[in-house]
């Protein structure tokens, strides 16, 4: 399972695949909160977990991504 960061709080977040899962089927319940990336209509991409992507109002734009931040 790879790892990465989400683009709004930052947090650490397992995206299963590859081959290093393929053998690992116990992995699907150690997958943690999982995350999408997210295309806006403006073109912009954002990589967010699920916790992050809730949050989002209807039709997203940068600006309300922006907001999820931390400071």
């Amino acid at each position: 399972m790879s790892k990465r960061r989400c683009d709004a709080c930052e947090a650490r977040v397992e995206v299963p695949g590859g081959v290093g899962d393929f053998w690992d089927f116990g992995s699907l319940e150690k997958a943690g909160p999982g995350g999408l990336t997210l295309e806006l209509d403006d073109g912009s991409k954002f990589f967010l977990c699920f916790d992050c992507i809730e949050a989002l109002p209807e039709d997203p734009t940068r600006a309300d991504v922006d907001a999820l931040t931390p400071e």
